[in-house]
């Protein structure tokens, strides 16, 4: 749920992206030899993919806590987490997917080419704009705080 909301900036969509997933990962549960994981998560992107070549035009998406945040989390937690899904938010599809699969679910840079259908070198490309975008969309302060 969490790579598709991420994927999508919405939790309604990110649903309907679970579902579906996990509707075609159940069809061919019997015929997966490998992990189910990884197919799963295969559908999940592919059906991320279809729904922005779909909609060229979409309905800004609005980005909320994927969970509920604890007390322990303190202000600047919460504010830089507000910021940076923010920030994630104008990346273009392509860039936030690479980000999500290189750093939220630690693939290599060549399991992210694999899972996104492009070459190595589009998918360096890709983690490097769309990380100087991040540097320029978040404040100088909360940048510093990131890095720790």
């Amino acid at each position: 749920m969490r790579t598709a909301f991420l994927l999508t900036g919405d939790r309604g969509h990110a649903e309907d992206l679970v579902q579906l997933a996990l509707e075609r990962t159940a069809r061919r549960w019997s015929g997966l030899a490998g992990s189910p994981e990884a197919f799963a998560r295969t559908v999940l992107l592919h059906a991320a993919t279809d729904r922005w070549r779909r909609r060229r035009a979409r309905v800004q998406e609005v980005f909320d806590d994927v969970h509920e945040p604890s007390i322990a989390d303190g202000v600047d937690q919460l504010l830089l987490r507000r910021d940076l899904v923010a920030a994630l938010q104008q990346l273009p599809s392509q860039q936030r997917a690479a980000l999500v699969l290189r750093y939220f679910l630690d693939l290599s840079e060549k399991e992210t080419a694999r899972e996104l259908d492009i070459s190595v070198g589009t998918v360096k490309s890709a983690v490097s704009r769309a990380l100087d975008r991040l540097r320029t969309l978040v404040p100088a302060d909360l940048n510093q705080e990131a890095y720790r």
